[in-house]
């Protein structure tokens, strides 16, 4: 069995130097709940935004062996509550450090339990629940401070040839290096009321360039929307050359954004008042091996919305059209007038 899927020297590559929900109940860093009394006060500038120290996903990534199957994680980043992506990210870490580094992950399920703070570290309990000819099951409970905050299943499979298809790009998208970062494309009274992207920032350790308009812009300005948003997104480091850890750091990224794009057609954000917002559960498929640190097209369509729930689907593109990945999440969306 492994004992280094994701090791000291994967994790310590050097931060690029352009670089740009757990849940239940909760203010989401993600989407810019949390924001600071001191980000109220200061002027939001496109400098002081491209300035802002973004978590390490290599570290974050890195995980500590307790033994016993047990692996512990840190938030390493300054935000009250931790990024759901750091719950996906870091299970999956675990569960691949007891898995045959022959077999590669091909799903993630997971769901979110309770909220969990950024002070204070999370166990991860890796249980081997199969290992069969092709494939291998693994269950992590995420526990900190004695509660269990994320149960995960991550299955993974030797490789094998097959047939294959693919649902293609919905539409062609401007080139990520054509493209400003997000900061630089918003407008002086959009930036003026850019405070939710303080704590986006400093929460989330993932670079984002929009081809279109990201429609919570236009839901601000009272605006609807269809449900569907695309953002090229990658690691705001680099991740090495290890074929899981990129795995893993796409889980990480893979929380972005998703949930929310079921709120455009009620010209509604993540910040309006009376929102009650929580992730419930995520699953992620990998279709193919790609580098997280590279930009790829992040399609998402929140495609229902009923019962005060959202769901939302997710497909991830490479530069050559190719499905890499899938995800689906539903969560609460709950507003209280």
């Amino acid at each position: 069995m492994s004992t280094s899927r994701i090791s000291k020297k994967d994790t310590d590559a050097g931060r690029r130097t352009d670089t740009e929900h757990p849940s239940g109940a909760r203010q989401s860093p993600i989407d810019g709940h949390g924001t600071t009394r001191s980000a109220h006060r200061t002027a939001i500038t496109a400098e002081m935004l491209a300035a802002l120290a973004r978590p390490p996903v290599g570290r974050i990534l890195s995980l500590q062996d307790r033994g016993g199957d047990v692996f512990r994680g840190e938030a390493h980043a300054h935000v009250p509550r931790i990024y759901g992506g750091q719950a996906l990210g870091q299970s999956l870490a675990a569960a691949g450090r007891t898995v045959d580094p022959g077999r590669h992950v091909h799903s993630l399920h997971g769901h979110f339990v309770h909220p969990g703070r950024s002070d204070a570290p999370v166990d991860y309990y890796v249980e081997r629940l199969r290992d069969g000819g092709s494939f291998s099951t693994r269950h992590v409970r995420a526990v900190q401070n004695d509660r269990t905050i994320f149960l995960a299943t991550a299955s993974f499979q030797r490789p094998e040839d097959g047939l294959e298809h693919q649902t293609p790009v919905s539409a062609p998208a401007a080139p990520p290096d054509m493209l400003p970062r997000f900061e630089e494309s918003l407008s002086p009274e959009e930036l003026r009321g850019a405070v939710w992207l303080v704590p986006l920032l400093t929460g989330t350790g993932v670079d984002f360039r929009f081809p279109e308009e990201y429609p919570r812009l236009a839901n601000q300005r009272g605006e609807a929307r269809p449900p569907r948003q695309r953002a090229w997104i990658r690691t705001a480091e680099r991740l090495g050359d290890d074929r899981f850890v990129h795995a893993a750091g796409f889980a990480y990224c893979s929380d972005l954004f998703l949930l929310s794009a079921a709120l455009p057609p009620h010209a509604r954000h993540v910040e309006t008042p009376g929102l009650q917002l929580a992730s419930l559960d995520h699953t992620v498929w990998w279709h193919a091996p790609f580098h997280a640190d590279e930009w790829h097209l992040y399609e998402q369509h929140g495609y229902r919305m009923s019962g005060g729930r959202g769901i939302s689907r997710g497909y991830l593109f490479d530069q050559d059209g190719t499905l890499v990945a899938s995800t689906t999440q539903e969560g609460l969306l709950r507003f209280r007038e």
